[in-house]
């Protein structure tokens, strides 16, 4: 019995509109699927309940999913008031009720108490990892998951609508590993009324936005066509989209040889730059290599195989 075939090298970014109700993992088993790509990932995880921007890396992008990651989020959240769930959403069960309700004078005075940098416990129901485990599945065995408060910024947070007494809609600009549900959560405990997640979507990732999104439907539409494969691939990002932030570093023939080969080059010249944590190197346009660069010497530290 022959191998079986492990995919197509495939390389980009896929910017994926995230139904309702799917997980980010099925999302990229599916996308995956689509594109018969050897390799693919995501860059942050979208709770079921969530929809909006999931960004996909293929082939060669998973080895940027890092800076993706680091990058500033983006949301759209409604909260409901009067109950706080064990999930801090609408998919857990309820643990507390209160028949108070706050006005829209004091939602919009507690707002500055959440914003800027903020100590956040993450939810019990979290994908955050302790001794190997994830918090959601220690918390789905009926376990008490210790998670210890942590630093994260919070850049806006607005009251968009005041839809009914029970709900109100906000739009949030987070940091790293801030959770909108917590946001829901400890504002609903600061405003004596508790509160819970019913609806959220998340608009942008980093570089990624609401411009880059494309619905799983339009995906599998184009897959059915006769061209589907070349019709996919012109959804992709290039695999340095997500390196938006990094500067770029031109590198001749020659060197691009040997950092493809993972060894470092020396750069010369009176304007040639000294030193930088990370830089991406480019080979007539073309990406080869995340590096460090000290002085003036290029240190591969991820090489891109995309030919």
């Amino acid at each position: 019995m022959g191998r079986r075939s492990k995919g197509d090298p495939v390389h980009g970014w896929l910017v994926l509109d995230k139904p309702l109700g799917m997980t980010s993992t099925t999302a990229v088993a599916v996308v995956k699927r689509l594109f018969n790509a050897a390799k693919a990932g995501h860059a942050g995880t979208l709770d079921p309940l969530a929809t909006g921007v999931l960004p996909i890396a293929l082939g060669e992008a998973t080895k940027t999913v890092s800076f993706a990651m680091d990058g500033a989020k983006a949301y759209h959240f409604t909260v409901r008031w009067g109950a706080a769930t064990n999930t801090d959403d609408a998919e857990g069960e309820v643990i507390e009720r209160s028949e108070a309700r706050p006005t829209r004078e004091a939602i919009e005075a507690a707002l500055p108490q959440f914003t800027g940098t903020i100590a956040q416990m993450p939810p019990q129901f979290s994908a955050i990892k302790l001794a190997g485990e994830r918090a959601y599945d220690m918390a789905r065995d009926g376990e008490t998951v210790d998670l210890q408060p942590r630093n994260v910024e919070v850049k806006s947070l607005k009251l968009v609508a005041v839809t009914d007494a029970d709900h109100a809609e906000f739009e949030a600009e987070c940091g790293k590993g801030t959770y909108v549900r917590a946001i829901a959560r400890d504002l609903g405990r600061y405003l004596g009324c508790f509160g819970h997640v019913t609806a959220l979507r998340r608009t942008i990732v980093g570089p990624f936005g609401p411009d880059h999104m494309i619905p799983l439907e339009k995906l599998e539409a184009l897959r059915n066509k006769a061209d589907g494969r070349e019709a996919l691939k012109e959804c992709l990002l290039p695999v340095e989209t997500a390196l938006d932030d990094i500067p770029a570093l031109a590198v001749g023939s020659a060197e691009a040889a040997r950092l493809k080969q993972g060894q470092s080059v020396i750069v010369r010249g009176r304007d040639a730059p000294l030193n930088q944590n990370h830089v991406l190197v480019v080979w007539r346009g073309q990406p080869i290599a995340l590096a460090s660069l000290s002085q003036g010497a290029i240190k591969p530290t991820r090489v891109f195989n995309i030919t």
